[in-house]
């Protein structure tokens, strides 16, 4: 990537741009609020720790891939313009194609609260269109502040209406994945995937003692992961949606992962911000849609 074109977008003392080992292009964003990277390939972001917390809101496998046409595990991966496997079964990567492209830097401001702001863009070309035949323009807004503010916003460039499902794949850093409870979805109603596909209803706060891939639907409210191990809990606010997923791989399926250790799943959790499952978005000619997450710290355990 051209670093000639991204000085514009360097903010002083706040926003820089470096080149890693991988030959990846990250954002360095260190304000008065929290540090984060976030890499241009991809529109991931893959850290984000507020000043006044020792550990990172996000976990990245050790083994995660930095090649082209490869995702990285952890982070923020962006799930789009379809979530989980091909929904026309030709064929296509499972959770679309934004996630292993090149994205460009379209803006960045330093706001009056002391947050900073970033936004990448992605846009249709042939290469795309050959895979899903669709004019578009993709951004992702992510603010970093005292919280952490992701904002995927879907331009429909094309002559038609365009329908898509999607979702912010979100990996939560945890302490120890067997005292990890998920509240907020108590009596909600979900699509177990693990083995054949059945509906159930949630008793009770979420935890994970095997294998879990749900599509929870009817969602409204702030989500919460309460970690005991690390002492605090993370609030997830969502917007443009009404549906999340929950996902830990375990044993078995984390072992069968080359780009992740066998016993990563006790330090992970997956609860993305999504419109899955039933839940699909119909974006007429000219218009926009936006999903956004919002993650806060509360540090002290209760």
């Amino acid at each position: 990537m051209d670093f000639d074109q991204l000085k514009p977008y360097e903010i002083k003392n706040e926003l820089q741009f470096v080149e890693i080992e991988h030959g990846f292009v990250y954002a360095e964003i260190n304000n008065a609020w929290a540090h984060a990277t976030i890499s241009t390939y991809s529109g991931q972001v893959l850290s984000y720790r507020p000043k006044n917390q020792k550990d990172d809101l996000l976990f990245v496998s050790d083994r995660a891939y930095y090649e082209d046409g490869k995702a990285i595990k952890g982070g923020i991966p962006v799930c789009w313009p379809w979530f989980g496997a091909d929904p026309d079964g030709q064929g296509r990567p499972a959770h679309g194609f934004v996630r292993n492209r090149q994205w460009q830097v379209s803006g960045s401001e330093s706001l009056a609260d002391g947050s900073t702001r970033i936004i990448m863009s992605l846009v249709d070309t042939d290469e795309t269109r050959a895979i899903w035949p669709h004019a578009f323009r993709l951004d992702i807004e992510i603010t970093v502040g005292d919280s952490l503010k992701v904002a995927l916003v879907t331009h429909n460039k094309d002559d038609q209406s365009i329908t898509i499902s999607q979702a912010l794949h979100t990996y939560f850093q945890v302490g120890d994945i067997s005292k990890v409870k998920v509240l907020g979805l108590d009596n909600t109603e979900y699509l177990d995937k693990v083995g054949e596909p059945t509906r159930r209803t949630q008793s009770g706060a979420v935890t994970i003692e095997r294998e879990v891939d749900r599509i929870y639907t009817g969602v409204t409210g702030e989500l919460v992961i309460e970690d005991e191990a690390l002492a605090r809990k993370v609030r997830i606010t969502s917007r443009g949606c009404s549906t999340a997923v929950v996902w830990n791989p375990w044993i078995e399926i984390a072992a069968s992962m080359a780009d992740l250790d066998d016993d990563a799943y006790r330090k992970m959790i997956c609860v993305e911000t999504a419109n899955a499952g039933p839940e699909t978005v119909d974006i007429p000619a000219g218009n926009e849609y936006r999903l956004e997450a919002e993650y806060s710290i509360d540090s002290q355990y209760a």
